[in-house]
């Protein structure tokens, strides 16, 4: 029986019925490689996964932020279905914040919009964190720095938490301290070793009440 695969004698024309395994290493290693590399780098928490974020991102804002040890890199979230979101993260050994806010947002079959806020850290008594992580995807203030180190490779930070160390040849920056008033982030996770509310206030409403 002759070979489906065979080309016909006298002719240079393409081999049907067979796979160019060579081309086809060639393509799919590479996005095996990333595949594999995410995969390691969750297992080892190179990346913000530490759980599964919601759907709903929330905004934060507060008067100030001081903080000292200072890093942010770029790292990617996960959410219950196994998506990727991408993030940048904010880590700081010890964060002040003065006048927090933070809402989210949530819409509703027939009842529409709930909005969750909650505030802390006023009348002179800061809301007070250790070994904060913030996964943001937008962020703006005025923001000052001291000894601060742009482009350094993620996976040498050595400033901020101990754990706040990205993927290897990633962008990062970091800093001794550093000092943000009117600070505005949309994020999709906060976690901390410890987060102190003074004056903690939560409410829920009807209707779309945001911090910003």
């Amino acid at each position: 029986m002759k070979d489906l695969g065979e080309r016909p004698e006298g002719t240079g024309g393409p081999v049907r019925g067979r796979v160019s395994w060579r081309r086809f290493a060639a393509l799919a290693l590479p996005g095996c490689a990333a595949t594999a590399a995410l995969g390691l780098a969750l297992a080892d928490g190179a990346l913000a996964a530490s759980f599964a974020v919601s759907g709903q991102q929330f905004k934060v804002s507060a008067d100030s932020l001081k903080g000292e040890g200072f890093a942010q890199y770029g790292s990617v979230d996960t959410n219950a279905r196994g998506e990727l979101l991408p993030v940048a993260v904010t880590a700081i050994k010890t964060a002040e914040l003065k006048n927090l806010c933070q809402s989210v947002v949530t819409t509703l079959p027939i009842v529409g919009d709930i909005s969750l806020n909650l505030t802390a850290g006023g009348k002179g008594t800061p809301v007070q964190a250790k070994d904060l992580f913030v996964d943001a995807t937008q962020l703006s203030g005025n923001a000052e720095f001291d000894n601060i180190e742009i482009g350094r490779d993620a996976s040498t930070l050595d400033k901020g938490p101990e754990s706040a160390q990205g993927m290897q040849d990633l962008f990062a920056q970091q800093a001794d301290t550093v000092a943000i008033t009117n600070l505005q982030q949309t994020a999709w996770a906060t976690n901390a070793a410890t987060f102190k509310l003074s004056g903690l206030s939560m409410k829920i409403s009807k209707g779309k009440k945001e911090c910003f």
